[in-house]
């Protein structure tokens, strides 16, 4: 075949990535800085590679997640061709393991067509194997006994190595898990590393097979490997010092973004490296292309606190960039309505962003991202932007409008909008559960189908007498004529008080509060969901008493609607969620699900002692080791801007029940900013910038009203 070309891709390639993509013959490591261009450096090996005389499938690129891998490959094939990108082996640590397996398994007594558990499964067996019907409890056991499987411990050892009486109980289920499975032919997520590696190790003709098959290994993300997958590499590509012909690879991490070590992630695979490897050769990518400098110093000098593994300084040719700012406020309220401030400004143009040639930049919400460190943190906000009809989505933990118990309210709220919302039907007659059952609404569905009616429709039918029984029919007469009641109240209803009765009402005569609390494991999560049922009662009616504003022609509107009315805004709003990544919504994620990504625009959020670096309510003093991985953790945050930073923290925070004093976290000293307040909260920039326009419009208006006056004299 006729390999790709690198030489016209080469002027894109800075030195040190030149000198990381020509590096073939041996073990590299490339210490990618966060936005240094790790991926561009793989798939231009991948096609130097090709040139250099490998065959696609002789070259496996192994990546964290599905989505890594998808980006990969089509990067791969931009760079390659699709011809050659198809054969490359582009994949997750747990793909190749199950493709090792499903080819030699046999060779440690598994069928090839053995099966694959997911969480839900792992749970019921571990639940069967301790003889306890906790979910909490097995859930505790799975997290120890996939601890320990990262780590490389089987039973025997995880009872060893138990810490006390707990760990002990938790590796004896483990033993009696193991037996179960290998019982019933099924591996979990975790075995998918170390099954094949027990298969390399104990099989020469195995492992001949696999050190045979790759000419070179690229591993991405190598930071966030654990002591498994570390192993599994190793026998992958065998022993470069003491066998000469053995597969070279390139591995590609930051020390500075590792950040699972709470999963099993070990920054000991770095150290190993140079021991293990030492013809090692390893290449630091220093210059980034993502961020301003006045970003990266504080990055640098924040990060610069840790150990260093090996030497490297992010540095940039994009300019000086907005001062990083440090915003205080009083506490999780405040700082969200300083956040929504600062999103209105940025929007409207009063912070004007500068790109590196001195243009003012135009700015998306999906320019926009407001990272924190706990899912909990999310809340508050979504309250905030919601209320001001800023449009967002949830990465990394479970949007307001995600959320089982408002998915259930708005599958309701669409069917009064659309009677021919099938979907919202079937959820709305199901929830809570009223006497239909599958089987009524299987034959429903059968009745309304050549008819091509919705199922709504087809229950007022004439002729539906024919395919259901009495019972079954009185109850969906009852259901519609019940929808049909809410969407007249609904449409007729304004005014927050009158909304909030109805709504109540409503929940009341379907008996929601008791469905949540039939349905709960505990009584604290049936609360929790009922709460965030009140929570949107009390947004609908707001809404319907015009106490919310929406912003219409630049201005800010507020008017009464009805239920009706908001019910129709927020089927639009679960339509744009439903759309997926390509919207322009502001995003709110955890500093763990931000890790790979960028935006113009970042705010830090609850940058507190005792949230970053995070310490738990009954924790001792925190280990150096999870200081340091905390502040890696923030040096991430930093890192995920392009042109704008601001970080917050609060005066006060809740902390359980009570309210405690909130402390700025060490990490805001250690970022060295010559900047550490904003002298004028965003809030009232945006009320002067508003009367400014405000004043400029009836002026202008004034002297339009003269001159017409003039021309009439």
């Amino acid at each position: 075949m006729n390999a790709p070309s690198v030489s016209s891709q080469a002027p894109s390639l800075n030195p040190a990535q030149l000198e990381a993509v020509h590096h073939l013959s041996g073990p590299c490591l490339v210490l990618a800085g966060a936005g240094s261009g790790k991926t561009r450096v793989i798939t231009h090996k991948i096609a130097k590679l090709l040139q250099h005389g490998l065959a696609p499938k002789q070259i496996a690129a192994i990546t964290f997640t599905n989505k890594a891998s998808a980006e990969m490959r089509e990067r791969a094939k931009a760079l390659v061709g699709p011809r050659a990108a198809k054969d490359l082996v582009v994949s997750t640590f747990h793909s190749l393991g199950v493709r090792m397996l499903r080819a030699d398994g046999e060779r440690i007594g598994l069928k090839a067509n053995f099966s694959i558990l997911d969480s839900d499964d792992v749970l019921g067996v571990l639940r069967d194997c301790g003889g306890n019907t906790d979910n909490a409890l097995a859930r505790r056991w799975q997290w120890a006994i996939s601890l320990w499987k990262n780590q490389g411990l089987d039973a025997v050892a995880a009872e060893a190595a138990a810490a006390n009486d707990d760990e002990r109980v938790a590796a004896r289920v483990m033993l009696r898990y193991q037996e179960r499975l290998s019982a019933y032919q099924a591996v979990d997520f975790d075995d998918l590393i170390g099954l094949p590696l027990a298969m390399l190790r104990r099989d020469d003709e195995a492992r001949a097979k696999w050190q045979g098959m790759f000419g070179h290994v690229l591993v991405d993300e190598y930071q966030d490997t654990n002591a498994v997958q570390y192993e599994l590499l190793k026998a992958l590509v065998g022993s470069q010092g003491a066998t000469p012909g053995r597969t070279p690879f390139t591995a590609v991490g930051d020390d500075d973004q590792s950040i699972y070590g709470w999963r099993g992630a070990t920054i000991d695979n770095l150290k190993r490296l140079p021991l293990e490897f030492p013809s090692l050769k390893v290449i630091a990518l220093e210059q980034n292309y993502r961020s301003t400098a006045h970003i990266l110093r504080a990055a640098n000098a924040v990060i610069a606190k840790n150990p260093k593994l090996f030497e490297k300084k992010l540095w940039s040719e994009l300019g000086e960039g907005e001062q990083v700012k440090v915003i205080e406020c009083d506490g999780e309220e405040h700082e969200a309505e300083r956040v929504v401030a600062r999103i209105q400004a940025l929007r409207g143009g009063q912070l004007a962003v500068h790109s590196v040639n001195g243009a003012v930049l135009p700015v998306k919400f999906s320019d926009i991202a407001v990272l924190y460190r706990a899912n909990h943190q999310a809340k508050v906000f979504e309250q905030k932007l919601r209320a001001a009809q800023i449009p967002y989505k949830v990465s990394g933990g479970t949007s307001y409008f995600d959320r089982a118990e408002i998915k259930d309210l708005c599958a309701w709220l669409r069917l009064i909008v659309n009677n021919d919302d099938d979907p919202a039907f079937l959820r709305a007659v199901t929830t809570p559960k009223r006497g239909i059952g599958h089987q009524t609404l299987a034959s429903l569905g059968e009745f309304a189908s050549p008819r091509k009616t919705s199922l709504f429709e087809a229950l007022f039918a004439p002729t539906l007498g024919a395919a259901l029984k009495g019972k079954a029919i009185d109850a969906l007469h009852e259901f519609g004529r019940f929808v049909n009641d809410f969407e007249h109240r609904a449409r007729h209803t304004t005014g927050s008080e009158d909304a909030k009765a109805l709504l109540l009402g409503w929940l009341k005569d379907i008996g929601y509060e008791q469905h949540l609390f039939d349905n709960e494991d505990s009584e604290k999560l049936a609360t929790a969901r009922w709460s965030n049922v009140l929570d949107f009662v009390d947004w609908i009616a707001k809404r319907c008493g015009g106490e919310i504003s929406q912003e219409v022609g630049g201005t800010f509107e507020s008017e009464r609607q009805s239920v009706f009315d908001v019910a129709q805004t927020i089927s639009i709003i679960i339509s744009i969620a439903e759309r997926g990544e390509d919207t322009d919504v502001v995003t709110l994620s955890t500093l763990h699900a931000a890790k790979g990504l960028e935006w113009p625009h970042v705010v830090l959020v609850g940058v507190n002692e005792g949230l970053i670096p995070f310490k738990g309510g009954g924790e001792e003093e925190m280990t150096t080791e999870r200081l340091e991985e905390e502040r890696r953790l923030m040096y991430v945050g930093i890192t995920r801007a392009q042109r704008t930073l601001a970080v917050s923290w609060l005066r006060r925070r809740k902390r359980g029940r009570e309210m405690v004093a909130g402390i700025p976290s060490r990490f805001i000293a250690e970022m060295k900013l010559d900047e550490v307040t904003v002298k004028e909260d965003p809030r009232e920039r945006l009320k002067r910038i508003r009367a400014e326009l405000a004043a400029k419009v009836q002026a202008s208006e004034a002297a339009q009203a003269a001159a017409g006056a003039t021309g009439a004299g």
